[in-house]
């Protein structure tokens, strides 16, 4: 494989040919337009947090975030954005563009779908709100509405300074399990982007640049032959036997599997009643792992073992996958771009009412938490090769950054110490300790942005990093084949 250095031997020559194309005529940027950069985010605030505890409100589930959707698109369209939406297929997916003449396309990926199961209020102890299952135990309230900030404000710089480009928004649905990304990738919207942004609210300010777990997720439904479970027992046939057996060889299989796979399972449907032999089960399986053929493959065990269970148990299985997500590609010209503009905002201040908040929050925590003073640091950069393993996480984010170069962020919008998927994750992102993070995510963003509009050599030498990372001959091609979004996947259940 080449090395970096060689791939970008040729980002020179590629960003002098942009250049006198006339793609690009801003200069380095100044401080003085870090500070407007900065200024239109502080002003454009009360919006953010508006919307952002609307979104948290609203707890709209993946495909059905109707509300959240429309409200980012709202708003956008005031700030003078076209907006394109319903796209790949995605009646909540859209697609924003404010564009000032011929130039780089840069694109900032919003997220704002909840999580089933994460009721919470905005309080520092496990308090569910009545009425309502769903909760944003990811953030995504946050990452949409900060998303949007960031693109206004660099859209007033481009305006301000007479910088030629595009800047796109990305309204992405369904990340939690249902693969929105993969659908736009797969529908060709981001074929004529050449760098693509993104953040993820937790627990700490961070540019590191890592990788994550490819994944393939799916539901296996078993069909039986109901009867009574004592008076004729015999007559049935046990679409939950299938389901349980199905388990049990999944199990076995985890011990000849390579290291670092990941299965794991949940019965969405196992019947009505135990007098009655269930006629249809389902379960919901994901397997993981930082490499994509290693994943294919241990799916098709996975199925293996429930054709098995069919044939044991008399009953028939039908497979539905519904989601498939590559593993992350890192960036490092990127991602030091992103630290250099994230150290420039600097970290988190509280105020002595969020810290007791905090405090409070963080006796639930396993050792009472992390740090509390980290939220003010930002980490210090390691290069992608460095910064270790994959983690346990998969995003649909990683099939943009097969197609484009792709760097995101991290910021403080939680406790640290607080699990992902948690409710102490909801309580902290619907107030304003959520809020603070999300504003120095936007503030990052459009700084980010803005030094790329402003140094195009920057976006050839990531193109070329991108290259070489994908390796020789690398075509896209998505893990779901070409099924069309699952719009109902979240109806039985099921979470990423």
């Amino acid at each position: 494989m080449k090395t970096i250095t060689k791939a970008l031997a040729t980002s020179a020559l590629c960003a002098t040919a942009w250049l006198a194309a006339g793609a690009a005529t801003a200069a380095p940027l100044s401080a003085e337009q870090r500070n407007q950069l900065i200024a239109s985010v502080d002003a454009y605030a009360p919006k953010m947090n508006d919307a952002a505890l609307k979104i948290w409100s609203y707890a709209e589930l993946g495909y059905q975030e109707t509300k959240s959707s429309a409200l980012l698109q709202d708003q956008l369209k005031a700030a003078g954005f076209k907006v394109q939406a319903g796209v790949a297929g995605e009646p909540t997916g859209f697609v924003a563009s404010f564009k000032n003449g011929s130039g780089p396309v840069i694109a900032i990926l919003a997220e704002f779908d909840a999580l089933p199961g994460l009721s919470q209020a905005a309080v520092p102890t496990k308090q569910p709100v009545p009425g309502q299952d769903n909760g944003h135990g990811c953030g995504h309230n946050l990452f949409g509405a900060a998303s949007t900030a960031a693109a206004i404000a660099l859209k007033n710089w481009m305006v301000q300074n007479k910088v030629q480009g595009e800047v796109r928004v990305y309204g992405t649905p369904a990340e939690e399990g249902g693969s929105g990304k993969v659908y736009m990738v797969r529908d060709g919207l981001f074929k004529d982007v050449d760098v693509t942004l993104h953040w993820h609210p937790g627990n700490a300010n961070s540019a590191n640049q890592g990788t994550s777990m490819a994944n393939i997720s799916g539901k296996f439904r078993f069909y039986g032959q109901s009867s009574h479970a004592s008076g004729a027992p015999w007559a049935g046939r046990s679409a939950l036997d299938a389901v349980e057996i199905m388990n049990v060889a999944n199990n076995y299989l985890r011990e000849h599997i390579p290291d670092r796979t990941r299965i794991h399972y949940v019965i969405t449907n196992g019947g009505k009643a135990p007098n009655v032999v269930p006629d249809f089960s389902e379960v919901y399986y994901y397997v993981r792992n930082s490499d994509p053929k290693i994943v294919v493959d241990v799916m098709e065990r996975v199925k293996t073992a429930a054709q098995g269970a069919a044939m044991i148990t008399g009953t028939k299985v039908e497979f539905e996958q519904t989601g498939g997500v590559y593993n992350l590609l890192p960036n490092d010209v990127l991602g030091k771009v992103m630290y250099q503009s994230l150290s420039n905002v600097g970290g988190i201040t509280w105020t002595a009412e969020e810290t007791k908040f905090a405090q409070e929050l963080a006796k639930s925590l396993p050792n009472s938490g992390g740090d509390l003073s980290s939220v003010g640091k930002i980490q210090t950069y390691r290069d992608a090769d460095t910064s270790g393993d994959a983690g346990g996480g998969s995003t649909d984010v990683a099939d943009v950054s097969w197609v484009t170069p792709t760097v995101g962020l991290s910021t403080a919008t939680f406790v640290p110490g607080s699990a992902g998927h948690s409710w102490q994750n909801v309580a902290a992102g619907g107030m304003s300790i959520g809020l603070k993070g999300a504003a120095v995510a936007a503030k990052t963003l459009s700084l980010t942005g803005a030094e790329l509009f402003s140094n195009p050599e920057l976006i050839a030498q990531a193109k070329a990093e991108l290259k070489q990372r994908q390796g020789e001959g690398f075509v896209y091609k998505s893990l779901l084949g070409d099924r069309k979004p699952p719009l109902d996947y979240r109806k039985a259940g099921g979470a990423e």
